[in-house]
């Protein structure tokens, strides 16, 4: 498994207990969906590796405390402390209408509501105040705000995202 197939789900914080669990942070929008997880793939030297899990408590707070097979002491579980966490592509639920995951819409061309052609999205940056679209428009690169009200029109066959911008935004960067 590569990182192209997987997407990230957090990190581990510390050691739980003394019998190898941990706690980890969950960087996903809807944690309570993660708590059936019958496997995880730790990042190790760069590599994706599979472990199996053998039980999930999932916390109101974005975290959960994991037990891994084959992770049984603390001292076992402190040696993963701050490796990330993933999980394969194929796990995602399936989102439609205007819905999406932020690695999905990358590569997509981002149009604005008179469908003028902004640029490709190249990533989406996650930020506490709202997340942004970063777009590269003649070999600069735009950032767009996603709130509420700014995305009109999600097209997955034709790969486009139509996003109502904000007045003057291009402007800004130009």
């Amino acid at each position: 498994m590569t990182h192209d197939d997987c997407y990230y789900l957090g990190y581990i914080v510390k050691p739980h207990g003394l019998k190898g669990a941990f706690q980890v942070s969950l960087d996903v929008s809807f944690p309570e969906e993660y708590s059936k997880m019958e496997s995880v793939f730790i990042e190790l030297d760069g590599q994706l590796v599979p472990f199996f899990i053998s039980s999930v408590a999932v916390q109101a707070n974005g975290k959960a405390r994991i037990e891994i097979e084959d992770i049984a002491t603390t001292d076992d579980a402190r040696k993963l402390v701050g490796k990330k966490l993933f999980l394969p592509l194929t796990v995602l639920p399936k989102l439609t209408g205007n819905h999406f995951y932020h690695h999905e819409i990358q590569g997509y061309l981002l149009i604005d509501e008179n469908d003028i052609e902004v640029g490709l999205i190249k990533e989406i940056q996650d930020s506490p105040a709202q997340d942004l679209i970063v777009v590269h428009r003649n070999g600069k690169e735009i950032l767009v705000p996603i709130l509420e009200n700014t995305i009109l029109k999600l097209d997955r066959e034709g790969k486009t995202l139509k996003v109502n911008l904000l007045p003057g935004l291009l402007e800004i960067f130009s």
